[in-house]
């Protein structure tokens, strides 16, 4: 008897500690992955969580410092954050709405930007300077009252990022991010055809697609190539590497016309016939001349094409040139010649 209560005892504990385990697990399922993170998921976490919309369930500083999150412990600590604040001032408070603008995948983290980052990128011109009489000012010089509302995030590991799927990255991100919200992607889907939203949940692209559908589908492209097929100019989008499928998507304006896949086997499929039909856009005006626009025309000249019984012609090499008008006389009754 006295065996058994012990036993239960030892038993009761150990499946105690097993679920408490399994509820501290950062992954939410057995325990993490004892893998490194593939090449295959790792684009599929930065294709997932890019331009992703999030509620913001944390404090952010103003400033380069971001937030740190490892083992479900968020740094700095809170009282850190606030004394931050208190001299900087808040980047983003629970509730507010975000974008992650970027994902990085390093050796033992993936840092994600928040809101463009915290640091402001300077445009291309504001890195030109000019020099004379010994010194040198920027063109553009750059506002230094001007300070992002962005940050970023560290989701850190002990010693390298282990092959998560989205859904266990989600979780661990859980102390600072709500990814209740809408995603960019789930929002756009909703305004396109059910043909097209199925086909870029499956990551298709269908002839008749406009380039925001494919990035959504496929992402942006590693490679572009800009050709010319007679008159017609065209660009093509390339996706995928030998000796996997390769994907040659070809633009015409912003409508997918042509779609070549050449298969590992050597087999080689083109579509060319639309596929997905989307609104027409609103046809351009024909530009007029504005009412005070300078003229060639004499003051109560009209051409021979201002009459609606004047034959046209499209080539302006055939209309007929107005001659102007004969110059005055200048001699006459009563004038005086020399």
């Amino acid at each position: 008897m006295k065996w058994g209560f012990t036993g239960s005892i030892l038993v009761g504990f150990i499946v105690c500690a097993g679920a408490s385990l399994h509820a501290q697990s950062p992954l939410g399922q057995k325990g993490p992955s004892t893998s490194p993170i593939t090449k295959e998921t790792r684009l599929e976490l930065i294709h997932t969580f890019q331009d992703e919309i999030i509620y913001i369930r944390a404090m952010f500083p103003m400033g380069r410092k971001g937030l740190t999150i490892k083992d479900g412990v968020i740094s700095p600590s809170a009282d850190d954050v606030q004394k931050m604040i208190a001299i900087y001032g808040p980047a983003m408070k629970p509730g507010d709405v975000g974008r992650i603008t970027g994902v990085q995948v390093k050796n033992d983290l993936i840092h994600f930007e928040l809101n463009g980052g915290p640091i402001k990128k300077k445009k291309w011109y504001q890195h030109i300077e000019l020099g004379a009489g010994g010194g040198t000012a920027p063109i553009a010089p750059s506002d230094p009252a001007a300070n992002p509302r962005g940050s970023y995030v560290d989701l850190a590991f002990d010693k390298y990022v282990p092959n998560l799927n989205p859904q266990q990255l989600k979780q661990l991100l859980r102390p600072v991010f709500d990814f209740d919200a809408k995603s960019a992607e789930e929002a756009f889907l909703d305004t396109v055809p059910p043909k097209a939203k199925e086909a870029i949940k499956n990551h298709q692209v269908l002839v008749g697609m406009n380039t925001e559908m494919v990035i959504y589908a496929k992402g942006r492209p590693p490679k572009k190539d800009r050709e010319k097929d007679g008159d017609t100019e065209y660009e093509e989008w390339i996706y995928g590497d030998p000796p996997q499928d390769v994907d040659f998507v070809r633009f015409v304006g912003d409508e997918v016309v042509r779609v070549e896949t050449m298969k590992v086997d050597g087999q080689k499929i083109v579509r060319t016939q639309k596929e997905v039909e989307l609104a027409p856009k609103p046809a351009v005006a024909a530009e007029t001349r504005p009412g005070g626009a300078p003229s060639l025309r004499r003051p109560g000249e009209d051409l021979p094409t201002d009459s609606p019984d004047a034959p046209r012609s499209s080539s302006p090499s055939t209309q007929p040139v107005p001659q102007p008008p004969p110059p005055p006389p200048t001699g006459g009754p009563n004038m005086v010649g020399n």
